[in-house]
Formats: C-alpha cells, structure tokens, sequence
C-alpha cells in the first residue's frame, strides 16, 4: 500500500473548546488505484488531505506513506518525504506567472536534485505525455484553464510520488474539459502506480475511481465501490 491513515483525529481550538475535523478516520489507497472523497463543505475533506500530505499532525493516529511510518520524523525529515514521496494538486493551479510552463516543471526536478539539463529534458518529456508540448514556452497567461491544469498535475508528478493529493481538480472547468483532467489524473495513477485521493464535489465522475468515501462531520461514513 501507498498511503495508510489509521485511527487519525483531529480538532482544532474553538472557543473554550476542541472543534472535531477528524474523527478516528481510518482509510486506506493501494498504489494505482483512485479513491475519492464527497461530502457536503466543512465535513472535514480538505482536513484529510492536509494530514495525508503531512502539512498537519493529527492529534492522534498514524500516517505511513509509501512504507514510512510519520510519527517520529522531524520537520525537516517531514519536507523531505513531501518532496519526494506526495505530490498535490489544489483547486486552483496556482502556477507563477512569470514561467513558463516548461520552467514551472523545471523548478521542482531542480529542487529534487536533477541537473539544469535533466531539468529540462523531464520536463518537456511530461509536458509532451498530456499533450502540451507545443505550449511548453507559454506562460500561464497564454494557456486555457484545462491547460493550466493540466501543467498543475504534470507539476505534482515531476518527482515520480508515490501518494497523489488532488482537491476539487474540476471545480473551475466545463464539464468537458473536468472529464479529459479526470482521465488525465486516472491515466497517471496507473501508469505510475500512484495511490490517488481526489476531493470532489462532482459526482459524475465517481464511475473512474476505484473506490469512493463519504466524509460527513469528520467520519467516514461510507464506502461505495465505484459503479455501484
């Protein structure tokens, strides 16, 4: 398995209190498979994400990634597994205006070590799979929102991760151009072998997941295989 959250709870202070995000969350994504997570907003999704990707420690429970068990590594230990192991790809594609697509790639293979060639050569290899080579020097200005998404996914999967965060890829885009980055981020999570957790909203893309889950007020509360 790729990504394993067990037991994992959450709050956060509200008022004289504790607000429960997560409630002894446990879930489980296999490499080259797709789970997503529906609910209603406020439920806790976004929360899960967070912990899966290690940017938030859980007041209780456990997240391995890719065999590494979290619990005891340090922050810095914490960015690296980030960087190696989880990419994420958030609502909006937040990519620098001032690069290029190309050189928005780039950037994080240089951050992982490669040198300014290798750089390169794997970016405009990735850009090439999802059909941009011919945007690879436009700057996200010049590019479609399905194309900015698209440099948005390819980005996430530079340094090969293991565990795939995606949330709400579809939610700026037409139903059209929401179903081909659906197929995309499918496509990549078997050829990778990526295990792939996608918080959505829209549920007319449940039929590509493996495996669905419904977060309601920090628990999940059902699991329903895809097609069902």
């Amino acid at each position: 398995m790729s990504l394993n959250l067990t037991d994992i709870t959450l709050t956060y202070p509200d008022g004289a209190g504790r607000l429960t995000a997560l409630d002894s969350v446990d879930l489980t994504v296999e490499k080259g498979t797709m789970t997503a997570i529906i609910g209603p907003s406020g439920s806790g999704k976004s929360s899960l994400l967070a912990v899966a990707a290690t940017l938030i420690t859980p007041d209780h429970g456990h997240v391995v990634i890719d065999g590494v068990s979290t619990d005891s590594l340090s922050r810095g230990d914490l960015t690296t597994l980030r960087r190696n192991k989880v990419g994420m790809v958030f609502q909006q594609p937040n990519l620098l205006p001032s690069l290029t697509a190309v050189e928005q790639l780039q950037v994080i293979a240089h951050i992982n070590g490669h040198s300014p060639r290798a750089a390169k050569e794997k970016a405009l290899a990735m850009l090439d799979s999802v059909g941009l080579s011919k945007e690879a020097d436009k700057r996200p200005n010049q590019l479609s929102g399905g194309q900015r998404q698209r440099v948005n996914i390819v980005r996430a999967m530079m340094n090969d991760p293991a565990v795939l965060l995606v949330d709400e890829p579809t939610s700026a885009l037409d139903q059209e151009r929401g179903a081909a980055i659906l197929d995309l981020i499918t496509t990549l999570t078997h050829r990778n072998a990526t295990a792939t957790v996608v918080v959505t909203h829209d549920h007319s893309h449940l039929s590509a997941m493996d495996n669905v889950v419904e977060m309601v007020d920090g628990v999940l509360r059902t699991t329903v295989k895809s097609g069902a």
